[in-house]
């Protein structure tokens, strides 16, 4: 009798260890999130070789919500929040704050500014490849076989006279090959002749601010020399001409933003020619014209004021002050991201809306007419278009 109610025992804790076990298991694993699927209702079609585009929501700092969204142009499906469930094996979230997307040949680029990474993965199916870590990276460039990325060295919110860096990394190994020290919290970077273009911000440096572009020979990758153009630069982009268009946030007080365009001066170097007076937040360059968004803060008004408007870069006269005249613009409330077609002209702008909820994205054609907007992951802000049959569905 003693045996059998032994046994008994046995058996049961055997059992409840196993239910125990288990039970532990479940807990202590990240559950996959799936993504949900939007039907965009609108006339979205494939342009030429461009058959979708990837969207990178930047996610509330210290949210840890970077999320990736696909828009499939061959069926106008929008697919939000991608990444966990074609990656079951990492983290349910790409990680904080998402700075900036690429496609550089089969592979698709993303900075992840706070979790201090680059996240690499196949363009084509979305599935992971592999990361670089890279304290407070913000922007990306390629050249020949290489992607150099832009830091600002120290930690997230600090190191006010850290000088930055800029990382170059081999993109078949993503083995760092070196790097270069340039100007106070750099930001966003253009290769034009054999040179990368590095705007520095000075961003944790108020009001005083960095107004330098730092010029490294990509054959050396040393700094060559430093370009003096205006307080806290942001964007950088170079045009089928050979200038450069730099845009500065000024001081927020008595320096008002601008934009500048760079060209070539008579003993080679680029030298500093027009200056345009607009606040732009994110530009998109397509041929001739630069898309561009603004978002300012004004003091009377108590409230973010917004602008839009296309810039001629050959002519460097502004064309436009607006990109559409459809009501739906009044439902856009705080546009931080904008990509235009460059086969079609048709033309995607991202709403933050209020940072912590989710976000929206707008289709208006070439001529402005809007198409459709669809939700999207929370502050939508930087996106990228595939080409050919690669699809992640």
């Amino acid at each position: 009798m003693f045996k059998v109610q032994c046994s008994k025992v046995a058996g049961a804790l055997l059992l409840l260890g196993v239910v125990a076990g288990l039970l532990s298991s479940c807990r202590t694993d990240d559950p996959i999130i799936y993504s949900t699927t939007y039907d965009t209702g609108g006339g979205t079609q494939p342009s030429g070789d461009i058959t979708g585009m990837y969207v990178l929501c930047e996610g509330n700092m210290g949210s840890n919500k970077c999320t990736l969204d696909f828009l499939d142009l061959t069926t106008a499906q929008y697919h939000r929040n991608i990444y966990s469930e074609l990656n079951p094996e990492t983290v349910k979230e790409l990680g904080d704050v998402g700075n900036d997307i690429k496609v550089y040949g089969s592979r698709l680029w993303m900075i992840i500014n706070c979790s201090n990474k680059v996240e690499v993965a196949d363009v084509g199916t979305a599935r992971r490849i592999g990361q670089v870590d890279i304290p407070n990276c913000r922007y990306l460039a390629f050249h020949d076989g290489y992607a150099y990325v832009s830091s600002f060295a120290g930690p997230v919110m600090g190191a006010e006279e850290q000088l930055g860096l800029v990382y170059k990394v081999d993109t078949l190994t993503l083995e760092i090959a070196g790097r270069v020290e340039v100007g106070y919290q750099p930001e966003e970077m253009a290769v034009l002749d054999g040179k990368l273009y590095v705007v520095n911000s000075g961003g944790y440096m108020p009001p005083v601010y960095d107004n330098r572009v730092s010029v490294i020979d990509l054959n050396t990758f040393k700094v060559e020399r430093t370009i003096e153009v205006g307080r806290n630069l942001h964007r950088c982009r170079a045009d089928r001409y050979g200038q450069l268009w730099i845009t500065s946030r000024g001081n927020y007080e008595d320096v008002p933003p601008r934009v500048y365009c760079m060209q070539q001066s008579s003993d080679g170097y680029v030298a500093i020619g027009d200056e345009i007076d607009a606040s732009i937040s994110e530009m998109c360059l397509v041929g001739d014209s630069l898309y561009y968004i603004g978002t300012a803060w004004s003091e009377i008004l108590q409230r973010n004021t917004v602008s839009y408007g296309i810039i001629n870069v050959r002519t460097h006269q502004k064309v436009a002050d607006h990109l559409s005249t459809a009501p739906e613009m009044s439902k856009i409330r705080l546009p931080y991201g904008i990509i235009v077609n460059p086969i079609n002209r048709d033309f995607y702008i991202m709403d933050a809306k209020n940072y912590v909820s989710s976000g929206e994205l707008f289709h208006f054609l070439r001529d402005g007419t809007f198409d459709w907007s669809v939700r999207t992951g929370d502050i939508p802000a930087h996106a990228v278009f595939i080409s050919g049959k690669r699809s992640p569905y």
